[in-house]
């Protein structure tokens, strides 16, 4: 084990009105690791940290030693290895797994709803274009209103119609939000957290998107409030959950690696997050910058491949495979009751070039030109870059 006082402690860039920042700032409190936040700037995130990390997207934890580390699944993971009190993880190997599955389809699968209640309406647009640019995006001699429309723009651009939201289909990605809701509803009657009286992985999934957007957005915020008062209630008990209240809390019970009232969640990971998956998965290996997906009847139409995501799905199909024994049977006979197994396992492990993927969290150094570092200043990078978040 690595000396962990070189690392510490460590420095949690992020952007007050980041999906995944919410996430990591939640999990590092909660396992009480040293750390301090740094309210970074776009400018400063290009200048300083895109050289390094070949992107312009937060969170981004810099440790000690100056080493820095992207990707928040990852980063939980690596930090789960060197801090191994209070796991984030159910002990049993089956509900480990669906724990990860499960926080795999919160942490991607929500992104297009989240973004799009956030810049498809007026309201909310127009405040979190003042506060994108106010509190972050702040480029010196150039009119505060200039910055907002082009921020605004370059959103609606990159996340209403980059993710396939057309005029056919936004009521289905309304109605993907409620259910979401609904369901979640169901299990905080029974319990606190998903898998029973301690956040575990795929709590701290749901967090990104639930906390940020959701929650503090105007119109979903409004939506939550009336119809998820319990969800509501948890976000606020996930940003205030500590270790040593929590750690002991048992997890919940179950007999095929799923507690009561998660099966739902899955079964719309299969309809909704896993066909997207296996389509990206497609495109890449075949080299095509585009694809085409339907969900529930709904067409998506020239949603960009995306390596990291068909990396991803390769990375659950080689979890799933290292299964052995009963827990192997279990988490087979539970994915395929639900839906998710043969999204898995069609046609099989894709071909993916990614090799940034199995060296995350640690950032792989970057000799970038002049001109990459001028078009990380100016237009950033979209969703994942291509790569990560």
């Amino acid at each position: 084990m690595e000396d962990l006082r070189a690392f510490e402690p460590y420095t949690l860039h992020v952007f007050d009105l980041s999906y995944y920042s919410g996430k990591m700032q939640a999990y590092l409190a909660y396992k009480g690791i040293p750390h301090r936040v740094h309210e970074i700037t776009w400018l400063e995130l290009a200048r300083r940290i895109a050289p390094r990390t070949g992107l312009v997207e937060v969170p981004v934890v810099e440790r000690a030693d100056g080493v820095l580390l992207r990707d928040s699944t990852a980063m939980i993971e690596w930090f789960e290895k060197h801090y191994p009190h209070a796991p984030v993880l159910p002990d049993d190997p089956a509900a480990a797994y669906l724990c990860r599955l499960l926080e795999e389809y919160a942490d991607e699968g929500l992104w297009r709803p989240a973004m799009y209640y956030r810049w498809a309406f007026k309201k909310d647009a127009l405040l979190d274009a003042r506060r994108f640019t106010e509190d972050f995006m702040k480029f010196p001699l150039t009119p505060s209103a200039v910055l907002r429309w082009t921020a605004r723009r370059r959103q609606q651009r990159a996340y209403i119609r980059g993710l396939g939201v057309t005029a056919e289909n936004r009521g289905d990605v309304e109605r993907h939000y409620r259910d979401e809701l609904a369901d979640l509803e169901a299990v905080f009657r029974l319990r606190p957290f998903l898998f029973g009286e301690r956040p575990s992985l795929a709590d701290f999934g749901y967090f990104a998107s639930m906390f940020r957007h959701f929650a503090i957005d105007p119109t979903p915020a409004r939506i939550m409030r009336n119809e998820a008062p319990g969800v509501y209630e948890w976000v606020a008990r996930m940003w205030n959950a500590r270790c040593g209240r929590l750690a002991g809390g048992a997890w919940a019970p179950s007999q095929d690696g799923l507690p009561d009232g998660l099966a739902p969640l899955l079964q719309r990971a299969a309809r909704r997050y896993l066909p997207v998956l296996h389509a990206n998965a497609k495109a890449v290996a075949a080299g095509r910058r585009r694809y085409t997906v339907t969900l529930e009847g709904k067409i998506y139409p020239q949603l960009p491949t995306m390596a990291f995501q068909a990396w991803r799905r390769a990375v659950l199909q080689r979890e799933l495979a290292a299964l052995s024994g009963e827990a192997d049977i279990v988490v087979r006979k539970t994915l395929s009751r639900l839906g998710c197994l043969q999204w898995l396992e069609r046609d099989g492990v894709l071909s993916v070039d990614y090799p940034e993927g199995d060296r995350l969290p640690l950032c792989t150094a970057r000799n970038l030109g002049l001109l990459d570092r001028l078009r990380l200043t100016i237009a950033g990078t979209p969703h994942h870059g291509g790569g990560t978040r």
